[in-house]
Order: C-alpha cells, then sequence, then structure tokens
C-alpha cells in the first residue's frame, strides 16, 4: 500500500496538547545514553544495508573501502576506513543519482542555490516529510513554543529549505502559522502586528534587520508587538548578535541548526538553558572530527560536524561533512535531556578566511564588534592583497548616537577597535567606521566576507 502524508492530518487524531506530550515523550524516551547510543547502533546497521542494496554510489564507496555491511557494527569500524560523503558527491551524482528510493516515491525536491556550481538536490518521500515536521516540532516545543502560538515564519520558501520545515513544525504542534517568507520587510512588520506574532523564525541577521526597520518607519516594539520567542538560524551569529537583537525585539532567542541534505532546520536546537544545542541523536548520529585529517576529536574540542541519517528514507548520507565549525557536549544538560550538544557553530570552514596565514572567522569579528558601545553588528569584512600581503579591512556601521559624535572621539574609537581585533584574530584589520543604513542590508542570509583577492 503507498504511504500517504498525514503530517498535518493528524493532528486531527489528537488534542492540541496530547500532539505536545507526545512529541516531546518521543525526544525524552531514553533514559541513558548508553541506550541511546544502543538505538543508533541498531540504525546505522540497518542504514549500511539499506544503502549498501539500493544506492550504487554506496556500494561501490564500501567496495573501494573493502567493508560488507555485516562488517559494520558501530561508527567506529566507519572511522577507522576515512570514509565520508561530501557535497560534491552530491553535485557529482546530479540530480537525483543517490536516491535509495524509486523515483516514483519522491513528494518533495528541494535543492541549493547552486552558487557555486551545479545545485545539491534532495529528495523526500512521505515519510521524510513526517519526520522532518516532527524534528521542526520536537524544536519549536523545546524552545518554549506550544499550540497557543502565532508563529511567523519569515525564512524563505521554495527550494530553500528553511520556511517549509518550520511551517510544517508548527502546524503540527497545532499552533496558528504565518507564512510570511522572506522579503517585503513592510509587509513583515504590518502581520506581526496586526496578526499578533508571538513566535519569529528567521535569519538572525534579518531579525535584527527587521528591528532597524520598525524603529524607522513608525512602529513601536514594544507597544505593537506580541513578541516573546525567535528561532533564528541558517547563518552563523554571535553572543553579541543574540543580545541586540533580544533588546531590539524584546524576546528569548534560541538558535536552531539544519542543512537541506539533512531534511532542512530541525537537526538541533538550544533548550531554555542555551548552553548547547541539543542535536536528535534519535534520528542523527554526530561526530566532530579534525578537518584536516579527517580523525574524529574528543568531545569538548572543535572540529568539523559529521552527520549520518539514521532514519531519512529518501536519499539518506553516511558521515556527511557539514564544513561547520563547531564542538560536541555530551555531559547532562539540566533542562533533562540527554541528546548531545553542538555548540554554537563558529562558522564554516567554506565560509573561513586565510589573511597572511591566519584563520579568521566572520563570528570572531561580529562578537568583537558586538561589546564595543557605539557600534552595530552590521559589518563586512573585505580582504584585498594589493601587493605581497594580505589585508583586511573591517566595515562596520556605528549605531546613530556614536554617528553624531566628533571627529576625535570617532578616531579613539576605530584605533580601539583595531586593537581588540588585532587581540582576537591575531592579525592586524584595518576598521573603517560608516554612517547607519551603510552596509547592504539582506532578507535572507547576511553576506559578511567581500573577497577581492581572486580579482586580481
Amino acid at each position: 500500500m503507498p504511504r500517504t502524508n498525514n503530517t498535518v492530518m493528524c493532528i486531527g487524531f489528537y488534542s492540541r496538547g496530547s500532539m505536545e506530550a507526545r512529541i516531546l515523550a518521543k525526544a525524552k524516551r531514553f533514559r541513558s545514553r548508553a541506550e541511546l547510543q544502543e538505538h543508533q547502533s541498531k540504525l546505522l546497521r540497518r542504514l549500511v544495508r539499506y544503502v549498501y542494496d539500493r544506492v550504487p554510489f554506496y556500494k561501490k564507496k564500501f567496495n573501494e573501502q573493502g567493508l560488507k555491511p555485516d562488517n559494520v557494527k558501530s561508527i567506529q569500524d566507519l572511522q577507522r576506513t576515512k570514509f565520508f560523503t561530501v557535497k560534491d558527491d552530491l553535485r557529482r551524482n546530479y540530480p537525483l543519482g543517490m536516491l535509495a528510493v524509486p523515483f516514483e516515491e519522491v513528494v518533495r525536491v528541494h535543492a541549493s542555490s547552486g552558487t557555486t556550481g551545479l545545485p545539491t538536490v534532495v529528495a523526500y518521500n512521505a515519510k521524510d516529510i513526517e519526520t522532518w515536521a516532527e524534528l521542526d516540532a520536537r524544536c519549536l516545543l523545546v524552545a518554549g513554543a506550544s499550540s497557543r502560538d502565532v508563529v511567523q515564519v519569515s525564512y524563505g520558501y521554495g527550494l530553500f529549505t528553511g520556511g517549509l520545515g518550520l511551517h510544517y513544525g508548527a502546524e503540527l504542534i497545532g499552533a496558528k502559522v504565518i507564512p510570511a517568507s522572506a522579503g517585503n520587510t513592510q509587509r513583515q512588520l504590518t502581520l506581526m502586528r496586526d496578526l499578533g506574532t508571538t513566535v519569529l523564525c528567521c535569519t538572525p541577521s534579518y531579525a535584527l534587520y527587521l528591528a532597524e526597520y520598525a524603529r524607522d518607519h513608525g512602529f513601536d516594539l514594544e507597544r505593537d508587538f506580541r513578541l516573546r520567542l525567535g528561532i533564528f538560524g541558517a547563518e552563523p551569529w554571535s553572543e553579541g548578535l543574540r543580545r541586540q537583537v533580544e533588546e531590539n525585539l524584546k524576546l528569548r532567542a534560541h538558535d536552531i541548526y539544519g542543512m537541506s541534505e539533512l531534511y532542512g532546520p530541525g537537526v538541533a536546537i538550544e533548550c531554555p538553558e542555551r548552553c548547547g544545542l541539543h542535536v536528535w541523536e534519535d534520528h542523527f548520529l554526530v561526530e566532530v572530527i579534525d578537518p584536516k585529517t579527517g580523525e574524529p576529536v574528543e568531545p569538548g574540542e572543535e572540529g568539523e560536524l559529521v552527520f549520518t541519517t539514521l532514519t531519512k528514507e529518501a536519499l539518506p548520507l553516511i558521515r556527511y561533512r557539514s564544513r561547520d565549525v563547531s564542538m560536541l557536549e555530551v555531559d547532562p544538560c539540566s533542562c533533562g535531556l540527554i541528546h548531545a550538544r553542538i555548540m554554537r557553530i563558529r562558522g564554516r570552514t567554506d565560509d573561513m578566511i586565510k589573511v597572511r596565514g591566519v584563520a579568521v572567522f566572520p563570528s570572531q569579528v561580529e562578537e568583537v564588534l558586538s561589546r564595543i558601545d557605539g557600534l552595530t553588528p552590521n559589518y563586512q569584512l573585505v580582504v584585498d592583497r594589493p601587493g605581497a600581503l594580505d589585508r583586511l579591512l573591517v566595515r562596520v556601521e556605528l549605531s546613530p548616537r556614536a554617528a553624531t559624535d566628533v571627529l576625535t572621539r570617532l578616531v579613539i574609537l576605530q584605533r580601539r577597535v583595531e586593537e581588540e581585533l588585532r587581540e582576537a584574530l591575531g592579525v592586524a584589520a584595518s576598521v573603517e567606521l560608516l554612517e547607519p543604513g551603510a552596509i547592504p542590508r539582506s532578507e535572507g542570509k547576511a553576506k559578511r566576507i567581500v573577497d577581492l583577492r581572486s580579482l586580481r
């Protein structure tokens, strides 16, 4: 019998309260990490046989490593072989050469933008859509949302996974959903005010822009809005930016993590303790590796996140290199969840820039700028090589108050920023202080890096 997608219809079989309780109970059903890891190993063994039998790419990869499915009992068996899947594997098998189900069973496709080459296309069957919705529902509930909320989804809808994932998750818990999508900031704020939005889902940089636009266009952020919770992701962001967003929008901000290759948003979320993002380990096996050697690192050590999709059916991935830089914390969280936590994403290995041999992440710069009075979190890094050496320029906007300061005070501010950046980054950077509004705004992911070296 063919599967049908009952993701939204199933709400009718449960009261809203019982649906929330059911979803949370599944997230909390493991009593110990040993029990959870035993469950993961069972799913991994099943997954390895599944992809070996159904995906020619994985069968070939296993055979090249001299591995048979019966030889893989745990993740350690794969770690010994340097067995990885990377984004280029998806591109080389474009569009859907890594499917594990007949194309007739696919009910949804999403894709990356393809700005750096062929887009990566991902596919879902009906069961995948149900799983994805439940993962996002878990995230919303753990962060503090409920069926009583009005959830405005201001991530893009379409091939980008951000909007639809959280949309389905919010509907599953019985919340009211405003599918605002990205863009049209005036309309976003009008909807937010008139419909009483309580939960906002978007990129953190766009959340800050919404606050800025509201202030400049006659909205009263305290009187006109009922916001209490923000679910922000799709780009690395710092604690400093969190403080700015919370202060401006009068809400509590939670980081959410995901990527289209793993379903989309919903892989991990901050609980109320906000001391890392709980990864739903009954669906994902997460590791941290040294990005240069591929060797696993110890919990608490920084490296690249690697994911195995334990429950995805249409296009599962084994040891997928995310390029995201973080660390893993497995000690118990005071919230009661035993799922491991990834710390805030510091950046991406492909987003990191090397300046005179020193690795620089935009989030490092953002953290420095956010703790200095007189600046905003609106910035860009411009890297150039006018001669033999790289040059880093940090362009940052002044706050409206600081923009009226006398030249002497601005020079002192500029020197302080340069000194703190040099100390934090280990490399000198020039600083350009700009008038408010000078940095181009984005209604999606902020463009933080302009690398001019390749143009020379």
